[in-house]
């Protein structure tokens, strides 16, 4: 059941879109309440005070009620300076956004998952990892917190370790089988496993298979929906 009021809930704008003259839609990640809907009515208007407020990748106390799919929001505050992206890095930050609105249901909270997606954020902010790791971190803690943790250091079938000089055929509903010489998105190294187990994404074959594998996990969880920016990062050479 959804709680009729919240009062400074932290969160983030996931995507805003006009509703009516002067107001906004806005899908919101928060921390105890998930993803959520919420009109932010005369948003659009030059004098509101939420004109300036409700931005992208900025933490934000967001404070709404009503205990309908839609509701209303009564203030937004911003909470501390959030992360500057840009370049290749404000993709990715979006990247990360159409994830969530396209995997998460709404009224679902993931505090977890919610503290991933900051810490995402500001490691794309910071620039100090290359931003396709940034982005395998975040895919392999989403797929957890929906459900579909990865198995990555044993076999699905007999519950053998992960030998890092063999070959694996990556099941989506029951992990990594021997498979040599398995070629295709779903192929993978037993190494590479182990690294992506570990957020090691040092090694060339390890961006490679572990790029391939996650698309196609999250293909697979996405049951044929389209994610645009993907196609941009592809573009970019980021993903």
């Amino acid at each position: 059941m959804t709680r009729p009021r919240a009062e400074h809930e932290p969160g983030f704008v996931l995507h805003s879109y006009p509703y009516r003259e002067t107001s906004l839609i806005i899908e919101a990640f928060t921390r105890r309440h998930g993803r959520t809907a919420l009109i932010a009515k005369g948003a659009r208007r030059p004098r509101s005070a939420l004109r300036g407020v409700l931005l992208s990748f900025q933490p934000l106390g967001l404070s709404w009620s009503g205990s309908g799919e839609m509701r209303t929001l009564t203030g937004a505050e911003w909470q501390g300076a959030g992360s500057f992206l840009r370049g290749a890095g404000l993709m990715c930050g979006f990247y990360l956004n159409e994830l969530l609105l396209r995997l998460l249901p709404r009224d679902d909270p993931h505090e977890t998952l919610y503290d991933d997606y900051r810490d995402g954020l500001a490691r794309l902010g910071q620039g100090a990892l290359p931003t396709a790791t940034v982005l395998r971190m975040f895919e392999r803690r989403l797929l957890a917190g929906l459900g579909y943790a990865l198995q990555l250091n044993r076999e699905a079938t007999e519950g053998a370790p992960i030998d890092p000089e063999r070959s694996y055929l990556y099941e989506p509903e029951r992990g990594p089988v021997a498979a040599n010489g398995a070629s295709g998105e779903l192929a993978v190294s037993g190494r590479t496993l182990l690294d992506i187990e570990a957020d090691d994404y040092r090694r060339p074959e390890t961006q490679i298979e572990s790029r391939s594998l996650m698309r196609a996990l999250i293909g697979h969880r996405l049951q044929g929906q389209t994610l645009h920016t993907r196609a941009v990062l592809l573009e970019l050479q980021e993903m």
